[in-house]
């Protein structure tokens, strides 16, 4: 395999494909598509998931002042990221599509609203929340970084072909 296989596509349109599937499986976890498609979106899901495990314990404790009930001025301590989590938060959301929570069958419109309030950028919160501390703790472990995704071949597709595969992040 070339190192960017073109994909039978124009290089703004390919770009935008790989882009929203790499989206995809980082969201959802596991993706359907065919294999020379799997392999580019592996490359760009991996760094992704290698720039947040590397900067994600960046934070700076900053106090700011507020004023209470009492019109009392008291120092509130908060968690800012650093330099590194802030620049890689920053590259990941040029580099992904950044895809919004959605509404649960029954969940109540209020509720739904209270809990994504806080959440600007769902994906990005999910890869620094979810995958960097998990998968930081495996390369701890294991004593190697990287592997955080897999290829599972599904066989070709019936009308054109293309050979078919399930990419899936690792436990």
């Amino acid at each position: 395999m070339a190192k960017n296989k073109k994909l039978g596509k124009r290089t703004d349109i390919r770009l935008y494909i790989l882009k929203n599937q790499a989206s995809e499986l980082l969201w959802y976890g596991k993706l359907e598509t065919t294999l020379d498609r799997a392999k580019s979106v592996k490359r760009i899901a991996e760094k992704m998931i290698t720039l947040a495990v590397k900067s994600y314990e960046d934070t700076v404790k900053v106090y700011k002042d507020k004023l209470n009930q009492k019109e009392e001025t008291i120092k509130v301590e908060y968690q800012n990221d650093g330099p590194k989590k802030l620049a890689a938060r920053r590259k990941i959301l040029a580099s992904l599509r950044d895809l919004q929570e959605i509404q649960g069958e029954k969940e109540k419109k209020a509720d739904y609203k209270e809990r994504t309030a806080e959440i600007t950028h769902p994906l990005v919160e999910k890869i620094f929340r979810e995958y960097a501390p998990k998968y930081a703790a495996r390369a701890a472990e294991k004593g190697t970084s990287g592997g955080y995704t897999r290829i599972i071949k599904l066989g070709a597709r019936r009308g054109d072909d293309a050979e078919m595969c399930i990419l899936e992040l690792v436990d």
